[in-house]
């Protein structure tokens, strides 16, 4: 089984809506100021866009905890955990380019820790259950067929 690129990209398009809302929250929350919030969450939309389409394709290439038609709960977690450490990274960097406040930046970036990994989770087992865009393959060793005689 594996995803198309368009699956990986609608799912990414999907992704990014829920997260950019969370991520202005949460730099609301900290910076007090729409001003910085607006366009960190906006910064994010492109850049988190790319990441997690990169990160979607190489899960893709991994063929560890894809169970029968469907991922495991396990796989959906090891994701979760290696997309949080790569966008909470990238929410610091863009949060202190905006702000330069360090402080604040790595506030921002480690609420999203707990906030994006419980969304990821939710996300990717709602994904787990839509079939659209899925690529199923065929065993790789043939079946075959005797004949009595």
């Amino acid at each position: 089984m594996h995803d198309s690129k368009k699956r990986s990209l609608v799912k990414g398009l999907s992704w990014r809506i829920l997260a950019t809302m969370d991520t202005f929250f949460i730099a609301y929350f900290f910076f007090g100021e729409i001003h910085l919030a607006l366009p960190i969450a906006i910064t994010e939309v492109f850049s988190k866009i790319l990441l997690y389409y990169l990160h979607e394709r190489g899960w893709d290439n991994i063929s560890w905890g894809r169970e029968s038609h469907m991922p495991s709960h396990l796989r959906s977690i090891a994701k979760g955990a290696t997309w949080r450490f790569i966008g909470s990274l990238d929410t610091i960097i863009i949060s202190f380019a905006y702000s330069g406040n360090m402080s604040a930046s790595f506030s921002v970036g480690l609420t999203e820790v707990a906030t994006k990994i419980s969304f990821f989770y939710i996300h990717e087992r709602i994904w787990s259950h839509i079939s659209w865009g899925r690529i199923y393959e065929s065993s790789s060793v043939p079946v075959q067929q005797f004949h009595k005689i």
